[in-house]
């Protein structure tokens, strides 16, 4: 892969079927099978194309858990499988649940091991009980003429986003009423707040000397 881009799983079918290990992706979003001969040179190869394969789906988190539980069933086929080696490993996305199963032609059912003849630091030879450690469940059925052993693993679920604060609506700011400033001490009073003012400020004034003016008469002399 150049530069981190993911690995497109339908080009590793055409990198991996010449050196015997056909990886075929039928449904993309969901299915994967890749048939091989268990030997160790293969093994790495799966190992890869279900890393890359989960990658595709945006399963990072399980790649490390899936590559050890397809490595330790691969390894018992390697070991224990008759009449041959012939295999077909499967990885399968239901909802939130990841399943991987290899199946092969030996009808035997495994036996999970103690692990009390295997060095602690050991990559692999553990078997079941390794895959047993690190999966969600695990079991085998019996299928034609073989069986298939299989493992799940949760698949992570996205994070829930953060719910987005409620917007605010702005309240208008209240009116202020502009109220009459105190008047300064000594300043003279408006007339229409003096108490006890003339009502009509325009009233005449009396002329001098219209009180001793005789009055007329209507009548024409």
């Amino acid at each position: 892969m150049n530069g981190g881009a993911l690995l497109d799983p339908f080009s590793v079918f055409f990198r991996t079927s010449r050196r015997g290990v056909a990886a075929v992706i039928k449904h993309p979003s969901r299915h994967c099978s890749v048939e091989l001969q268990a030997l160790p040179s293969r093994i790495g190869q799966v190992r890869r194309i279900v890393s890359a394969q989960l990658r595709y789906w945006h399963l990072d988190p399980l790649i490390d858990r899936a590559a050890l539980g397809v490595t330790e069933l691969l390894t018992n086929v390697h070991r224990h499988a008759q009449p041959d080696k012939n295999c077909t490993v499967e990885i399968e996305l239901q909802l939130d649940r990841l399943t991987v199963s290899v199946r092969d032609h030996d009808p035997r059912l495994p036996v999970v091991e103690d692990g009390t003849e295997i060095a602690p630091m050991a990559t692999c030879g553990r078997g079941l009980a390794m895959v047993a450690a690190v999966s969600e469940s695990w079991g085998v059925r019996p299928h034609d003429d073989g069986k298939v052993v299989w493992f799940t693993l949760p698949a992570p679920t996205a994070t829930p986003k953060a719910a987005r604060p409620q917007r605010r609506t702005a309240e208008p700011a209240p009116r202020r009423i502009a109220e009459p400033e105190p008047a300064a001490a000594g300043a003279p009073t408006p007339a229409h707040a003096t108490a006890g003012a003339p009502t009509t400020a325009h009233a005449t004034a009396a002329v001098p000397g219209a009180a001793h003016a005789p009055a007329r008469s209507a009548v024409a002399s």
